[in-house]
This record gives C-alpha cells, sequence and structure tokens, in this order.
C-alpha cells in the first residue's frame, strides 16, 4: 500500500486528506479493520515509537494509551497488584504480561484515556484483546495480532474498530519534513536513545538510585519523548501515573502531572475502593463519580439525592486531612523533565507527590536553587543533558 486516503484532515473541513510515503515506498502498515483518521494515525505513529523504544531499553513488553497526540499513560508488563487490578476493572480477567502494561497505561488516567488509541509493543494476544474489548477506545496499532484477538476486536464498534498492524523492523529515514503555513520544516527525527546511563551524573548529596527508581526514570523519559512540551511525567512501579501535556510553564505542567498522580493514588484508598456503586453503573461513569468523590466539590455534585443515581446508599466523604494523610503515604516516586526546571517551587510541588527521584537537562541558571531544594528533602535528582521536546 503506497498511501491510505483519509476521510478528512484534522477537522472535517479539511479535505482531502491521505498519509503516504515522501519518497514513493510503501506504507509500513497494514490497517485490519475499520477506517483510522488523521488524528488516529498521529497518536498510531507516536504511540507506537514509544512501546517499541520501552520495549527495547527494558526487554519487557510495553503499552500506551494516547489521546490527542500525547500519552494519557504508558507502562511496562508488570504483574497487578489486587488493588490495581480493582481500580483498572481487570480483578475479573486473566491477564499476560502484554495484557497488563495495557491495564496499567490505561489506568493512569482514566478519564484522559477514554476513546483513547491503544499502542503494544508485542503480537497483540486474546488477553490483552479482552482488556481493550471493555474499553471505550478508538483503535489500536500492534505488530501483530493473533486469530483469537483479532477476532474479539473486530466486534468492537459495531465492527468498526480501528485495527492496524505496523512492520516491526520498519525504520524511518533520518531526516523529517513538516509543513507549517505552506512552509516546510526539516529536522533529524529525535533519534536520542534513552538507557540508564543518562543517571550517572547524580548533582545532590543522595546518590543512591535504585534499579527500579532507574527503569521508572526511563519509563518517564521515554514518555515525555512523545509528549506535546512543556512536559513532565510521574512514574512508579513501572508505569506513568501522572502526565503534565502542553503546558507554557514548567510548574503548570509539575503540577497538572502531580495532581493526577495524587488521583493515581487516591483511587487506591480504602474508603474509594469501598464506594457502594449501583451494579448498573458502567465503568466510565464509575470513573468519573470516582473523580468526583475525591474531588473537594464532592458535597456540592452529589447534594440533593444526586448520589443516589449511582450508589445504593450515600458514602461518607473523603475528607481533606483523610486525603492528605494518605498521599503522604505516597514514595519513591519518579519524575522526569523535558527541560530543565528555572526554580525549586517545582520540586517543592513534586515532593508533595511523593517523588524521591528526579532526571532532568539541568542547564538553568538556578540550578544551585533546584539542587538545594532537592537536597533539604533527601530527593536524589541525575542531569541528563537531554531536552526532549516533542511539538
Amino acid at each position: 500500500m503506497t498511501e491510505f486516503v483519509l476521510k478528512y484532515g484534522c477537522n472535517p473541513n479539511q479535505q482531502p486528506a491521505r498519509i503516504f510515503m515522501r519518497n514513493s515506498g510503501e506504507l509500513p502498515i497494514e490497517v485490519l479493520n475499520g477506517r483510522p483518521g488523521y488524528i488516529n494515525f498521529l497518536d498510531a505513529f507516536n504511540s507506537w515509537q514509544l512501546v517499541k523504544e520501552l520495549k527495547e531499553a527494558t526487554g519487557l513488553p510495553a503499552a500506551a494509551s494516547f489521546k490527542h497526540v500525547s500519552p494519557a499513560g504508558a507502562a511496562l508488563g508488570l504483574p497487578l497488584s489486587d488493588t490495581l487490578k480493582r481500580i483498572y476493572f481487570v480483578d475479573d480477567l486473566e491477564l499476560s504480561p502484554l495484557a497488563c502494561a495495557y491495564a496499567r497505561a490505561r489506568g493512569a488516567d482514566r478519564m484522559s484515556s477514554y476513546g483513547d488509541w491503544a499502542a503494544l509493543s508485542d503480537v497483540c494476544d486474546k488477553e490483552t484483546a479482552m482488556v481493550l474489548a471493555r474499553e471505550v477506545s478508538d483503535g489500536v496499532i500492534a505488530p501483530g495480532y493473533t486469530d483469537e484477538a483479532l477476532e474479539i476486536l473486530k466486534k468492537k464498534r459495531k465492527g468498526n474498530y480501528n485495527i492496524v498492524k505496523i512492520d516491526p523492523d520498519y525504520t524511518p529515514e533520518l531526516m523529517e519534513y513538516k509543513d507549517v503555513f505552506g512552509i516546510t520544516f526539516e529536522q533529524r527525527r529525535n533519534d536520542v536513545r534513552i538507557d540508564d546511563s543518562l543517571f550517572e551524573n547524580i548533582v545532590t548529596e543522595n546518590k543512591e538510585l535504585s534499579e527500579e527508581a532507574k527503569r521508572d526514570l526511563m519509563v518517564a523519559l521515554i514518555t515525555l519523548k512523545y509528549t506535546q512540551s512543556n512536559s513532565v511525567c510521574y512514574a512508579k512501579d513501572g508505569q506513568a501515573i501522572g502526565v503534565g501535556a502542553g503546558q507554557q510553564s514548567r510548574i503548570h505542567c509539575t503540577r497538572l502531572a502531580g495532581n493526577k498522580a495524587d488521583l493515581w493514588f487516591l483511587r487506591q484508598h480504602p474508603k474509594v475502593l469501598a464506594l457502594p456503586f449501583r451494579e448498573d453503573i458502567g465503568r466510565p461513569d464509575r470513573d468519573n463519580t470516582i473523580d468526583c468523590y475525591i474531588s473537594d466539590e464532592y458535597e456540592d455534585v452529589l447534594a440533593d439525592g444526586a448520589w443516589q443515581k449511582f450508589f445504593t446508599e450515600k458514602p461518607e466523604p473523603l475528607t481533606s486531612r483523610e486525603k492528605r494523610e494518605w498521599l503522604d503515604k505516597q514514595t519513591g516516586v519518579s519524575l522526569g523533565s523535558d527541560a530543565f526546571f528555572p526554580f525549586g517551587d517545582n520540586i517543592e510541588r513534586a515532593r508533595k507527590s511523593g517523588v524521591s527521584y528526579i532526571a532532568q537537562p539541568g542547564g538553568s541558571i538556578r540550578d544551585d536553587h533546584v539542587i538545594e531544594t532537592c537536597n533539604k528533602y533527601g530527593i536524589v535528582m541525575a542531569f541528563n543533558g537531554i531536552r526532549l521536546f516533542h511539538h
């Protein structure tokens, strides 16, 4: 296939639209089902690069959940605890390593992942297809699909689920191009390799960086490589738990990602796990209601009997004190930034979400203040010297 004609571009008025190889070669993909659109393919190709690099860097199966050309979540195929199985709604399924990877990626920020594009580093198996089958998703890209998985996925969205197979051996050309306002930009593609050698320049007093922390920092940095900048990523236990994308200010990235990481951890609070949902409430409504329950507006939103739409009885609120006490238990979180931190306020915010390890380029005129703030809290920070802007 030399080209694939799209229904339209980013918006319905942007016609005609297609994807094709600039040098008249064959596209490295095969559309097995559905008709992916312009934004679908942007998500597909960015997410595929992310999971391919995660697999190469760690040797583990990887998955990503993309929305509007940024990851809502990315993860490795590590086993899930019983609590994570519950908050990811997969406690009734058999899970392969690849299925665990997608459940983690989808579970990082379930509200943002609603209607996502999924990417899988390995051939999609039956177990992963079963996880995908129950979620609201636009499509998936993988290097292949078992017959059982393909049969399951082809039934999604009334038979119109987008399924894309990509050649895992495809390597793009070194130079890439982009047209903006009729003007062509050319640059070398970002082929920087991210591995644990990037964490050798530890600039803080605390230099104890565990292998698990190095793994999580790699997850964060590879995720950032394909996240719209400015961006910051919190990671723990082999998965992103909070991604702050496309913010003009670094502190806003840190706050946004930190707030998402807090929600991820608060979803594991005993009060949240014990919420008395009505049996007829589906996963999307449960996700929205849980976020509402965790928020400060809970009493206002579910006042005057509105709670009866979701619960068999009105739950006791999760107080601000209870939330803070629970979040204070969170430690061992890794944080990556796609550019340097200009002020120590980013460290102050990160600490509130349990960050113990940081990787960032360094190079700010206030590096000494940022390092000093890390030292105040015993945080380990490495300067990797690599900026990861993505636009």
